[in-house]
């Protein structure tokens, strides 16, 4: 028989602080202090509702200092979830208010419950439903058909929910064509590139209803927005060699006592992103089985584009990623083929590449290389550009061409073709040196040859 709360005996409260493996006996009575005393709110009354929430707050903020508040509903919260799991509440009184608001986070549920006027707080939470605008049928339609034949389809969707949300909030005439509404939402002006996203919207649009009516006519694209917003994309930081073994110094020597591997994983990936450019996602997504020594090769699977490649690497990178393994091993790191490669002990053992990009940001601001707050300057996905700069910069001084390897080196970066890879050459000043040269060498020949051939 499933238990239900909340119960005389308390034992729910009991098992769950237990099953928490609190390390002190403080920490446990403060658990069972604050869940006694949420047990007691709700004890008053028939349903497990928005009223038992606003008791307990009152209660507590009467007992307790306000600054404990936020600890405090993290551990009633977590207590919710457990309650859910073994089946002794059918909802969870925080989560269906969540919803009601179409918000994902809890947190600030319970700020709107702890104010002055709980209902005006909740009111102003509430944002409109997905796709629930005049067109929100016809876009959510749209996005699970584009899904459905196997495309990701993950940032067409966010455009089109917030056009979604601005209909909500703004809504126009009942009769009021596509055109209007778009440029309603264009005269908006909201962020620095409306304008292309503005022409995004368009296309979309116009292949959503060439979707419904084959015989409509195709919509030429207008290129300007894209270009101007270009104008203003971050130009990319190319790291000089000098400038990776900087970091890979500073990533060995990383400051991390409680986790003895971390400055070795961080190295690894350093390594990996530099010698082999891959993207902070696919840094996150290696297994221990993508690795084979023996080869000397690494498995990018299922990456942008649906791509799997399978990389050769350098003799120098397999044999860090070989002592890497080794130490990874001797720290107790999971032996399954589908571990995370860059394994910690906390959660499913993978690194996300938030915490990636987060470790491998302050190698960067240690190294000098990046201000020591903000997030101007180098980033981490500069390391994919340098790794495309330099080794044209080395083909380059080894007499081989580079126009010749481009499709080469566009597979191995993942790319759906050259004009991908094309982006990624920011022209330095050795770049221009050694093109130059090149010309200078095969071209300027050619156009002196043509000369002496004129009549």
């Amino acid at each position: 028989m499933t238990a239900r709360w909340p119960d005389p005996d308390r034992a729910i409260i009991g098992r769950h602080v237990a099953s928490l493996d609190l390390r002190s006996m403080k920490s446990r009575a403060c658990y069972r202090q604050v869940l006694y005393g949420f047990q007691d709110a709700a004890e008053r009354y028939d349903a497990l509702g928005q009223e038992v929430l606003l008791a307990w707050l009152r209660e507590s903020a009467a007992r307790r200092a306000p600054s404990t508040l936020l600890h405090r509903t993290r551990i009633v919260d977590r207590f919710l979830e457990r309650l859910v799991e073994i089946g002794a509440i059918k909802c969870n009184p925080v989560v269906a208010l969540r919803d009601e608001c179409n918000i994902k986070q809890c947190m600030p549920i319970w700020r709107a419950l702890a104010s002055r006027d709980p209902e005006q707080a909740l009111a102003e939470l509430r944002q409109p439903r997905p796709f629930g605008s005049v067109l929100g049928e016809m876009m959510a339609g749209h996005v699970a058909m584009m899904r459905r034949r196997g495309y990701k389809y993950t940032s067409q969707p966010l455009l089109l929910l917030r056009f979604d949300r601005f209909l909500q909030l703004h809504p126009g005439p009942e009769t009021e064509p596509l055109s209007a509404m778009i440029d309603r939402w264009a005269a908006t002006n909201v962020t620095r590139h409306h304008v292309e996203e503005c022409e995004k919207l368009k296309r979309v649009f116009a292949k959503i209803l060439r979707h419904l009516d084959p015989s409509m006519p195709m919509r030429q694209p207008d290129p300007r927005p894209r270009k101007e917003a270009a104008k203003q994309w971050r130009k990319p930081h190319i790291y000089s060699p000098a400038d990776v073994r900087r970091m890979l110094e500073v990533a060995r020597t990383y400051p991390s006592p409680r986790v003895p591997l971390r400055p070795l994983s961080m190295y690894t990936m350093l390594l990996l992103a530099y010698c082999a450019g891959l993207r902070r996602g696919e840094l996150a997504r290696l297994d221990l089985g993508d690795v084979d020594l023996l080869d000397g090769t690494i498995t990018i699977r299922q990456t942008k584009f649906f791509k799997t490649r399978i990389l050769p690497l350098p003799d120098s990178v397999v044999v860090e990623l070989r002592a890497y393994i080794d130490a990874r091993r001797r720290a107790g790191g999971s032996q399954d083929a589908r571990s995370g490669l860059f394994w910690h002990e906390r959660g499913d053992g993978h690194y996300t590449p938030e915490m990636i990009t987060w470790l491998l940001s302050d190698v960067i601001r240690r190294a000098g290389l990046k201000p020591l707050r903000g997030k101007t300057g180098p980033r981490v996905h500069d390391l994919r550009h340098s790794m495309v700069v330099n080794r044209i910069l080395e083909w380059y001084r080894t007499g081989i061409n580079p126009q010749d390897r481009l499709p080469f080196l566009a597979t191995y970066l993942g790319h759906r073709d050259i004009n991908s890879t094309l982006v990624y050459i920011t022209v330095t000043q050795d770049l221009l040196h050694y093109a130059n040269e090149r010309f200078r060498a095969i071209g300027a020949p050619c156009l002196s040859l043509g000369q002496e051939m004129r009549p």
